[in-house]
């Protein structure tokens, strides 16, 4: 399937990501618990040494160097060099009758943690984060103990040091798969796969295949299709292969294709909304026009004779769901309109007076503000065509003029006023755009 909406991060928008995510890794090796260690040794012309090892405390976990990498059709790999941790503790010593306490500091240096992440999609749309490997090596560890019998301790120091680079290396991939389940995948979970849009419609951001990487970019194929709330039905039109432009200059691209902003076009027609009605009282009061019968009896002589001094109302409706086009020049549509003219009766009923067709070019500007894609709309000529009339013939563009006043004046504000509170991006928690660029391609 082909996705109506992608999304693209670069190696750039990784690397800010990645620094966030290290940031918090720091923190939850930190909070590593050790266990305590015990054991049996045997010293040449001493005998047996029985140690216990305890309380031992995790004073900082520091990962000064690390980046992230794509690793094509595969997903991403997290490399951490040089990293270092310091530890104390507790020790008690046991020499036949001999027995003796004391503290001890331990520094774990040259710690080098290679992490590869998985990513993929569940059956909801979802993305998901896994660890599919980890490895931990460390290469120095260095421990003083202190006391009356610290001396005896250092001279079977490597073996012990030995037993905490064992302890640490499993203890820190343990952490790792642990905070990749635990904070990073819930993360990526907030990413909304429907997101509602107002009473009538929400957009469908659900994954259509996994997350695919390549040397430059992580890419994330996202439905994007806008639905009616009240009843969702299959869009009539499929969504076309969107060729991404190859730019990788910015932290994250997205693409929408016309078929995502197609189907908004489906659903609010489908939900009824693209429906609207001028009345006299929707008029501005700095504009010299009322919309009544004696106005436009100056074009249509025989309304005055037939609902004299009437207000009147218009009922403009989209006769099918307006088709949307994407050129290098912006976005343009050509909507077509039916217009129904009403006289409002003395008891409030309506009397149908004509049926116009208003066909006209619009373009539209498209911006991204606060997460929402917001736009403007500008029409252009609008050409007016009689469907019906209860009232007799009349020369139908003598009234064009007034629908360039009502287009411009009422209909135009109303739904600028709409798009103006956009539409949201498929974001995650926490992320605002900044420095936003705004491209069209064919």
């Amino acid at each position: 399937t082909n996705p109506g909406f992608v999304v693209r991060i670069t190696q750039a928008g990784l690397d800010y990501a990645h620094q966030q995510g290290i940031a918090v890794l720091e923190k939850e090796l930190a909070q590593l618990k050790m266990p305590d260690i015990s054991g049996d040794f045997r010293i040449r012309h001493v005998g047996k040494v029985r140690y216990e090892i305890s309380r031992l405390n995790l004073r900082r976990f520091h990962l000064p160097y690390s980046r992230i990498s794509l690793v094509p059709n595969v997903g991403l790999q997290v490399s951490i060099s040089n990293a270092f941790a310091e530890v104390d503790g507790n020790w008690r010593v046991k020499i036949h009758f001999i027995r003796d306490h004391g503290s001890f500091d331990l520094k774990v240096e040259n710690i080098y943690i290679k992490i590869n992440l998985k990513l993929g999609s569940d059956t909801s749309g979802k993305p998901t984060i896994d660890t599919s490997d980890c490895s931990t090596r460390i290469s120095k560890v260095r421990v003083h103990f202190s006391g009356k019998f610290g001396w005896l301790y250092n001279l079977f120091h490597s073996a012990i040091e030995s037993r905490f680079r064992k302890i640490l290396e499993s203890k820190v991939c343990e952490n790792v798969v642990s905070s990749v389940r635990r904070e990073l995948q819930p993360y990526l979970r907030t990413l909304p796969v429907t997101a509602r849009i107002d009473a009538m419609a929400g957009i469908d951001y659900s994954l259509v295949a996994p997350p695919t990487t390549t040397a430059q970019s992580l890419d994330v194929d996202l439905k994007g299709e806008f639905f009616s709330l009240a009843h969702r039905s299959a869009v009539p039109f499929p969504p076309l292969a969107l060729a991404f432009p190859p730019d990788h200059d910015r932290m994250v691209y997205f693409g929408a294709s016309s078929y995502f902003f197609n189907t908004a076009g489906f659903a609010y027609h489908g939900a009824g909304a693209l429906v609207f009605e001028i009345t006299d009282s929707l008029i501005p009061k700095d504009i010299d026009f009322h919309l009544n019968t004696s106005t436009f009896s100056a074009f249509i002589p025989q309304l005055e004779k037939m609902y004299p001094d009437m207000l009147m109302k218009f009922r403009l409706s989209a006769s099918s769901a307006p088709f949307l086009n994407i050129g290098p020049g912006g976005l343009s549509l050509k909507p077509v309109v039916d217009i129904q003219a009403y006289a409002i009766l003395p008891n409030s009923s309506l009397a149908p007076l004509f049926l116009l067709s208003l066909v006209s070019n619009v373009s539209a500007v498209i911006d991204v503000k606060s997460g929402h894609i917001v736009g403007s709309l500008k029409v252009g000529r609008m050409k007016l065509s009689l469907k019906h009339s209860d009232v007799g013939t009349f020369q139908v563009r003598t009234l064009q003029s007034i629908m360039n006043i009502l287009a411009s004046n009422i209909l135009l504000p109303h739904l600028n006023a709409r798009l103006d509170q956009g539409f949201p991006l498929p974001l995650p928690d926490r992320i605002q755009l900044s420095n936003i660029l705004v491209r069209f391609h064919q």
